[in-house]
């Protein structure tokens, strides 16, 4: 029998060995819980999502069943939380809105007016003076208030009283100049008003408001109400501001 170095077993035995922790560690697969560097890249039509145990989906990013590129967080029954895009096409497209639990939208951008809040709506305090019941037959302030534009939609109403046989003349304006002006008069009763418009300024502009009254024909008193302004998001594209 040739005589073999014992050096030589030893190195057989320990290849072998080598040999049967690689072919383990080949059927192990790798974890997969960390990117230490690089890019996840999700593109060409597919999603990345997260869903629970029971299978709702609570987040997700790429593109939507609606086909266009979008971004869904969502709460731990599938309900959505905080939304951008899932509404393909239209003016609407790409809109981000957050979800109440109740399934509203109570915060969003506008559709019509992509350089407005949609929602919430903004209340405009309006603040009555001494003149806000006159006899005067020169134009004096009943109501002044002031904001800074958030939404693309102004909405005012006013109620306006004259005494018998008295005509009043009433107007609402903005920095900007007269919005609307209209005429009151005792047989109507109270004259109410009603004032939807788009806004004249860009978001964030500072605005004053001014309600302004006079008696025009025969003697007595007049007095004016605000019933309210606040500025709102658009229902249509005619709402839209055009400047």
């Amino acid at each position: 029998m040739a005589n073999i170095p014992r050096d030589i077993l030893d190195r057989i035995r320990s290849l072998e060995r080598q040999v049967r922790q690689l072919s383990g560690r080949a059927h192990i697969r790798p974890a997969l819980d960390e990117v230490l560097a690089g890019d996840v890249v999700v593109g060409e039509g597919g999603q990345f999502i997260v869903r629970t145990p029971g299978g709702a989906r609570t987040f997700g990013v790429g593109q939507t069943n609606q086909g266009d590129w979008g971004v869904t967080l969502a709460r731990e029954d599938g309900s959505s939380a905080l939304t951008v895009g899932d509404d393909a096409g239209g003016s609407e497209a790409q809109m981000i809105r957050m979800w109440s639990r109740g399934g509203e939208v109570i915060v969003m951008d506008d559709a019509y007016a992509p350089g407005f809040l949609g929602r919430p709506s903004m209340p405009i305090p309006m603040q009555p003076t001494a003149t806000q019941t006159t006899t005067s037959t020169a134009t004096t302030t009943a109501w002044m208030g002031s904001s800074r534009l958030m939404n693309a939609v102004l909405w005012a109403g006013f109620e306006t009283w004259c005494a018998p046989g008295v005509t009043a003349d009433v107007e609402f304006s903005d920095s900007d100049g007269i919005i609307e002006s209209w005429t009151a008069t005792n047989s109507d009763g109270w004259t109410t008003r009603e004032i939807t418009v788009p806004v004249r300024r860009k978001f964030m502009d500072h605005v004053n408001y001014r309600l302004r009254h006079s008696v025009r024909s025969g003697t007595g008193t007049i007095m004016t109400n605000c019933l309210g302004v606040y500025t709102r998001n658009t229902f249509t594209s005619t709402e839209a501001p055009t400047t």
